[in-house]
């Protein structure tokens, strides 16, 4: 529904709607921040060769969300973009580009998840081990 008001209001020009949708997640995420996160995943991430793990927190407001396949898939990407980029805290993991999608930052992923469940979703703890 939301896809079909931007192209609507972008007069059919998809890229002017994929912009209308960006900054109408990023407005949702900035509504939604003062929700309670009383919900979420733990993931855990073994990058091949096995001599780099990712143990993740991706907190939500709902068990619902939580359990939801598609959230814990998010979880999972972050895991591997941080086995694959080793930022040292959250703040810097935030603003790198998401290494599936270089055109995306974390940060956008995040207010993405935010648009399409409808939650407060954020990054708790993270770390990272390596043996090299």
């Amino acid at each position: 529904m939301q896809c079909r008001e931007a192209l609507e209001e972008a007069g059919g020009d998809k890229d002017k709607a994929i912009a209308l949708l960006k900054k109408r997640g990023a407005e949702i995420a900035v509504k939604k921040g003062d929700r309670v996160l009383g919900a979420g995943v733990i993931v855990s991430y073994i990058h091949t060769g096995e001599t780099v793990g990712v143990m993740l927190e991706l907190l939500c407001e709902t068990d619902f969300v939580a359990k939801n396949s598609e959230f814990k898939s998010v979880a999972r990407d972050i895991g591997m973009h941080i086995a694959a980029m080793n930022p040292p805290d959250t703040t810097a993991l935030l603003e790198q580009p998401f290494i599936k999608d270089a055109e995306q930052k974390i940060s956008g992923l995040i207010n993405n998840t935010v648009q399409k469940f409808g939650e407060r979703v954020e990054i708790g703890r993270f770390a990272r081990f390596s043996l090299n």
